[in-house]
């Protein structure tokens, strides 16, 4: 897959603890990814959420680490954030124009918030985009359970209008091809 990127979004350790929903298949479904990436010289993007001084995620401490099952190589970009977006005030498009990418597989935390927001500003910049299934998760949020979250995401917001979702098997098919 020749011009596409892997973004794996805030999947930090706080995050993974807490127990998402379906968390252990996300990171399994993550991970089997980054491989096949990696094997196939598909670059692959870390984005990690920086939060304030004593806030869940704040920068250097164990919590704000990226989970070490899925942890970056050390030849592979880490973006910092501190909004939803992976692109608001960071150096991602450019980074990723300057590599001639045009395509995103977007994988991470949380779907209603970082994941939903990367996905709609990554859509207007005019990249393709190929969301997996299960390589995105959330929480019970109060109003709406978390598998119910992430299916209406998923199949109502993403899907068709902004990018594909896919089975994660067929998406492996392409990164190999």
């Amino acid at each position: 897959m020749k011009n596409t990127a892997l973004l794996v979004v805030d999947v930090q350790n706080a995050l993974v603890q807490a127990q998402p929903f379906e968390i252990e298949k996300v990171i399994s479904n993550i991970k089997r990814l980054i491989t096949t990436c990696r094997e196939h010289s598909v670059e692959v993007v870390y984005i990690q959420h920086n939060d304030e001084i004593g806030d869940e995620l704040e920068p250097n401490t164990e919590a704000w680490e990226i989970h070490s099952e899925i942890s970056p190589n050390a030849n592979e970009t880490v973006i910092n954030k501190h909004f939803n977006s992976s692109f608001k005030d960071t150096n991602l498009k450019n980074y990723l124009d300057s590599k001639g990418i045009d395509q995103l597989i977007i994988t991470g935390l949380q779907t209603e918030y970082c994941i939903d927001t990367t996905c709609k500003v990554a859509f207007e910049y005019g990249y393709k985009l190929i969301i997996p299934e299960k390589t995105n998760t959330t929480f019970d949020n109060g109003n709406m359970l978390a598998p119910d979250l992430y299916t209406y995401y998923n199949t109502n917001i993403f899907k068709g209008r902004f990018g594909i979702v896919e089975d994660i098997e067929v998406t492996i098919e392409r990164i190999k091809a």
